[in-house]
């Protein structure tokens, strides 16, 4: 029958020992490695600040990001007049916060040339304050009407650039249109008005029968 001291003494039971100080280091290295794991797998402590990319064009905007290891994704454009095209108007997040390796930074870019929009149908079925608040909602800028003979503030025409306007013709946003509107002085074409000795044409003398006298 084994004793005590003997089945604890590493010379008669070395096989035990060996397993269970390899049970010991497994139990040990097991929280250590998951939490290395955790770690590598959401980058805990591994935050970057996002570089401040607006007024870049996008070839610098996207250099700079991915230098910080992160992705640059353009999602939208307007058009603000005045600013270089292609370069970069907004960013999310934006500069100066800190976000994990590899997020997309969404971009917003200025286009390469206004956008055009349709001329709505407002001639010679508008006044011209119903005329002007269509095409100022849209963005058009109006110069002064130019006046024409015609039933008074009734839009006739649009003009752009000195051409005439179809409806739903398009023209760059924010272009300059001009309005050609009635004076309320239309013109008097009917022939039956005469004035004067106008009943006698070229002038000729009304024929007289001498023998009356």
């Amino acid at each position: 029958m084994i004793t005590f001291k003997q089945f604890f003494s590493f010379r008669n039971n070395r096989f035990f020992w060996i397993n269970l100080l390899l049970m010991g280091v497994v139990l040990a290295a097991a929280p250590l490695l998951t939490l290395e794991w955790l770690d590598q797998y959401t980058r805990h402590g591994q935050a970057v600040i996002v570089p401040d990319v607006k007024g870049m064009n996008l070839q610098q905007a996207d250099q700079q990001l991915t230098a910080k290891t992160l992705k640059a994704v353009v999602v939208d454009s307007n058009f603000v007049k005045g600013v270089t095209p292609g370069s970069v108007l907004d960013q999310n997040p934006a500069g100066g916060f800190k976000v994990k390796e590899g997020r997309t930074i969404y971009l917003t870019i200025n286009a390469q040339s206004a956008p055009r929009i349709a001329v709505p149908d407002i001639m010679d079925n508008s006044s011209l304050r119903q005329a002007e608040a269509k095409l100022r909602a849209l963005g058009f800028k109006l110069t002064d009407p130019e006046w024409i003979a015609g039933e008074k503030d009734w839009v006739y025409s649009i003009k752009y650039q000195g051409r005439d306007l179809q409806a739903g013709e398009k023209v760059p946003h924010e272009a300059v249109l001009t309005l050609c509107v009635g004076d309320g002085n239309e013109e008097m074409t009917d022939s039956t008005l005469v004035k004067g000795d106008s009943l006698y044409l070229n002038n000729e003398q009304p024929i007289v029968d001498e023998s009356w006298f």
